[in-house]
């Protein structure tokens, strides 16, 4: 049982007199429609060409070099950690030269 919307049992005759009867309504402005439904199609396309290409361009990228800022931070944490350890060897030796009031 075919059934199209509210039209219950339309043979292959009754589609091909409603497709006639709609050509006849609508067949000057057919090739207006089909105009703006190929370039609908086409900027469509296009849009999604350069999605894909973004796509593309964001996995192709390398990951930045994070090597840099590793090497900089244990600098930096290096360095910390000899003047704090030049510190805590002077700081003694101050202490050891101040009077102890009692």
């Amino acid at each position: 049982m075919n059934t199209l919307a509210f039209l219950p049992n339309l043979g292959m005759t009754e589609l091909m007199i409603l497709a006639f009867l709609g050509l006849l309504i609508f067949g000057k402005k057919l090739p207006e429609v089909g105009k703006s439904l190929g370039q609908g199609i086409v900027q469509f396309k296009k849009g999604l060409q350069g999605v894909e290409t973004q796509i593309d361009d964001a996995v192709s990228q390398p990951e930045p070099k994070k090597k840099k800022k590793k090497k900089a931070l244990e600098s930096q944490i290096v360095e910390t950690v000899d003047a704090t350890v030049a510190g805590a060897d002077a700081e003694p030796a101050v202490m050891a030269e101040k009077p102890v009031e009692g």
